[in-house]
């Protein structure tokens, strides 16, 4: 832990630097102005606030993520605050639950109001479509580990009248939120905050190194915020897969807040490298970007329940790597989430802060 805050210092430390040194290069009379337009990141200020493709399910994707993040903090709040038994297991996945369908309207509200900013006019579907993204994965997951369940005879398998009820519950609360936090974010939406005007012409993209191409990224973007984690998930999942009961809430609680630090620090890094390199399509790369550790977690996954764990069978297969895939998918859309939010308040920062022709 002490490497990970060393290393969200040096990045800071590093860019604001950079930073510094392009503000006065960018900043300098018109005479010298001439020279300094052939590279660099100021060279794609027409371009750089283009929206991106999909806004709709780019929206949405940002209008879930928010809504786990809140989730995620809801429970590690109850937790610290004594709420949970560790014996039951069951009260924390109940607590996951009612969040999760209470705070529906904190995805309606982000994914109509990014939305409405980006110029999008299908909003109904826009809101139907957060409604979905995660709830028919849900579905479709969960149907194929309880339809398992029930060929065994397992007591994991769930009656039909718990299902009915589940089911309910998220068309009578989840769904009408989700629906009700949409009006209300496509209401009081303002326009798109862009310091810099956007040509109808796009530029045309540079060959890149390498180096400097999206694997590499996703790769960087992913293993960092997930070596900020590694540690904790081996309790995570002796917990969850396991018979130890975790009771590490407070330092649960310092890791969820570095992860977040880490995603923010080491997406903004990645990209200014890729706007330095006079690519703008940072929209979508910063989400995978960010939300590629979930990759690193599915890998651990499965070092886990091969190599530290005596789980057999399919019925277990089937279980751990139903609610792993979940998992991980949860992971991408919050880490996503604050990967873009992050990557926006930077780029509108050094694009406010210099002089435009």
């Amino acid at each position: 832990m002490v490497l990970i805050v060393l290393l969200v210092g040096f990045v800071v430390i590093i860019l604001s630097r950079v930073l510094k040194n392009d503000f006065a290069k960018y900043n300098d009379d018109m005479d010298a102005e001439e020279d300094q337009e052939d590279n660099g990141w100021k060279i794609i200020h027409t371009d750089v606030f283009r929206f991106p493709k999909q806004k709709s399910l780019f929206c949405a994707v940002l209008g879930v993520g928010s809504q786990f993040l809140t989730v995620a903090t809801g429970c590690l709040l109850l937790a610290l605050l004594g709420t949970f038994n560790v014996h039951k297991h069951g009260q924390l996945n109940t607590a996951a639950i009612i969040l999760y369908a209470f705070t529906s309207g904190v995805a309606g509200y982000v994914a109509a109001s990014m939305y409405k900013m980006m110029d999008g006019e299908r909003w109904v579907w826009n809101i139907n479509l957060t409604s979905c993204l995660f709830a028919v994965p849900l579905f479709i997951v969960w149907s194929v580990m309880n339809s398992v369940a029930w060929a065994y005879g397992s007591t994991q398998a769930l009656p039909w009248t718990t299902i009915l009820f589940l089911v309910s519950f998220w068309i009578v609360i989840g769904y009408p939120l989700t629906v009700i936090g949409g009006i209300f974010g496509k209401n009081s939406a303002s326009t798109f905050d862009s310091p810099c005007r956007t040509k109808n012409i796009a530029r045309e993209l540079p060959r890149l190194p390498w180096f400097r191409s999206a694997p590499i990224q996703l790769f960087i973007g992913g293993f960092l915020p997930f070596s900020a984690i590694s540690v904790e998930l081996y309790y995570i999942f002796s917990t969850l897969w396991g018979r130890e009961h975790y009771t590490l809430w407070g330092i649960l609680g310092i890791v969820y807040i570095m992860v977040l630090m880490v995603t923010a620090c080491i997406t903004v890094a990645l990209v200014y490298f890729q706007l330095n390199a006079e690519d703008y399509r940072w929209w979508w790369r910063s989400i995978f970007t960010a939300g590629s550790a979930s990759l690193f977690v599915l890998g651990y996954s499965m070092f886990f329940f091969y190599n530290r764990s005596s789980m057999s069978g399919a019925l277990q297969t089937v279980q751990f790597f139903g609610y792993t895939i979940l998992t991980c998918y949860i992971f991408f859309l919050s880490l996503g989430t604050v990967g873009f939010f992050s990557a926006l308040k930077f780029v509108r920062y050094i694009y406010a802060n210099i002089k435009m022709d």
